[in-house]
C-alpha cells in the first residue's frame, strides 16, 4: 500500500466564505464547489501543491452530528491544525494582518531553524505558516 496525497477537510459554516478568505489571504485559488454555484454544501482551494476542502456544517450534521459539533463529542480527535510552509511568511503575515485575523502566535524564528506565526481563519480553525531560515 502506499499513500499519494493528503487533503485536510474542514467543516466550516460558509464554504463560499471560506473560499473567498483562502483566496484573498493565502493566495489559493478555487477548485471543484459542489454544487456549481452558491450556496455549497462542498468546496476547494489549491495551488497546485496545497489543497484544502471545505465542507458545509450543516451538511455534515446530517451524517455525522459530532463531527460537525451539533452534538457533543463522544470521540478522541477533532482538534487540527495546518501547517503551510511558504517562500515569503513575511508577504502571508501582512496578507493574514490587513484581514483582522486572531494572531496565536506571534511571528518567531524557532530553535529548528522556521521563522513562522499562527493564526486564525474565521471559523477558527488555526494555520501556522512557516519559512525556512538559511
Amino acid at each position: 500500500m502506499r499513500f499519494t496525497k493528503l487533503t485536510p477537510n474542514l467543516i466550516v459554516r460558509d464554504v463560499a466564505a471560506s473560499l473567498n478568505f483562502y483566496q484573498k489571504v493565502l493566495g489559493l485559488k478555487q477548485g471543484m464547489t459542489v454544487p456549481d454555484a452558491a450556496p455549497y454544501v462542498f468546496g476547494s482551494v489549491t495551488n497546485g501543491v496545497i489543497e484544502i476542502f471545505f465542507n458545509d456544517q450543516k451538511a455534515v450534521a446530517e451524517e455525522d452530528p459530532e463531527l460537525a459539533g451539533v452534538k457533543p463529542a463522544t470521540r478522541v480527535g477533532g482538534t487540527l491544525t495546518l501547517y503551510i510552509e511558504t517562500d515569503d511568511v513575511e508577504e502571508v503575515l501582512k496578507a493574514v494582518e490587513n484581514q483582522r485575523c486572531r494572531i496565536v502566535m506571534p511571528i518567531k524564528t524557532q530553535f529548528y531553524g522556521m521563522r513562522e506565526f499562527a493564526f486564525q481563519d474565521p471559523d477558527g480553525w488555526t494555520i501556522t505558516v512557516a519559512q525556512r531560515v538559511s
